[in-house]
């Protein structure tokens, strides 16, 4: 048998629905549920065929790319298909492992489905650095949240804005009447300042492994951009992976920053943006196109830095602050609420960081 054997997977954490489609048959086959062990998968793909006539497929999911790693070792094609692409009947009502598992093997030898972009370990591994700081920045939020609330319901006000250094002082020398009120306090106080701690700590560690990693260049010369500090610089470079794989438009729509549209005939009508994209990588673009309401003032310190970046990298840097400024100001001034203008600002960023990302990719593959 020399024919492909198209295998679909529905992968769950402790079993795996397996479905195959042979080339050439009309109906796909339910081959039936493995546990999700090396071992197994491993005895299974060996009963049906040699490693170059298989091709698996399977939903990104929770479960990560543990099994498309193994399948690459072994020397099988995989596809981790996107989720949101899969095609589907209307009216189907019908949900079962089973089900998608055949929907996997028949999209496969059809090739109608769309896989997505898998990172390397390291690259995995940065992301998920990056990841657990905007979680500690939420988890920050929440607790600073708790403690507010807690002062608002007893009508207490702070004499300066909240969570300065001075702020912090004031609430360290607060008491209160009741103890179980000051007992309440102090943990949630306790909780703010582990949270902050563990900020710090991960700031640091990142700025290390970031500094190691293959992106170090590109996050050094994301920072050149007015708006852009390391923490924006390194969720760009870790959500984007790869600059190549994108032209502008699609890094743009990538980032679910593209508004919605829904026109027929003669008829054209675009609504919000379609938040269909990189939530992480959406987050920070809109965080840094808020430095555009103004326009950087020209100091000696500033002059400075940008001497000692190369010639093409400046031009970029200044081009684009020139431009985002100027589209910032003229969205406003059509009475566009801010709030909007900062969406049309932060997609041309991206299309500015895309700029710098992908002349530095070319440069390291020629270098190489």
């Amino acid at each position: 048998m020399t024919s492909l054997r198209f295998v679909g997977m529905d992968v769950h954490q402790a079993t795996i629905s397996v479905a195959v489609a042979d080339e050439g048959q009309p109906a796909a086959a339910f081959v039936g549920r493995i546990p999700n062990e090396p071992q197994a998968i491993r005895k299974l793909l060996r009963t049906l065929g040699r490693a170059t006539q298989l091709q698996c497929g399977y939903e990104a999911g929770p479960c990560g790319f543990t099994l498309y790693r193994q399948l690459s070792r072994m020397g099988i094609g995989c596809q981790v298909v996107a989720p949101v692409r899969l095609p589907g009947k209307a009216g189907d009502r019908v949900k079962t492992d089973r089900r998608d598992a055949l929907k996997l093997a028949l999209g496969l030898r059809a090739g109608i489905l769309t896989p997505i972009w898998v990172p390397a370990p390291d690259d995995e591994a940065l992301r998920d650095l990056v990841r657990a700081r905007e979680d500690a920045q939420q988890d920050l939020l929440r607790h600073r949240h708790r403690l507010s609330k807690l002062l608002l319901r007893q009508g207490i006000r702070a004499p300066m804005p909240a969570w300065t250094r001075k702020h912090r002082d004031w609430l360290a020398q607060l008491a209160w009447p009741q103890r179980a009120q000051q007992l309440a306090f102090e943990d949630y106080r306790l909780a703010v300042d582990q949270a902050s701690d563990r900020i710090a700590r991960l700031d640091r560690q990142l700025l290390e492994v970031a500094g190691e990693s293959r992106f170090g260049e590109i996050i050094a010369a994301f920072q050149a951009l007015y708006g852009v500090g390391f923490v924006t610089a390194v969720t760009v470079a870790s959500e984007v992976q790869s600059f190549a794989r994108f032209r502008p438009r699609q890094l743009m729509g990538y980032s679910g920053t593209c508004p919605s549209e829904h026109s027929s005939g003669s008829s054209q009508r675009r609504g919000p943006i379609s938040r269909a994209g990189n939530a992480h990588l959406r987050r920070v673009l809109v965080e840094a196109a808020w430095h555009y309401r103004y326009r950087r003032k020209d100091t000696p310190r500033r002059r400075q830095e940008e001497a000692q970046l190369p010639e093409w990298l400046r031009a970029i840097a200044r081009r684009a602050e020139e431009r985002l400024s100027g589209r910032f100001a003229r969205l406003t001034a059509r009475r566009l609420p801010p709030q909007k203008a900062v969406l049309a600002v932060s997609r041309e960023l991206l299309g500015f960081l895309w700029s710098i990302g992908y002349e530095i990719e070319q440069r390291q593959v020629a270098a190489a």
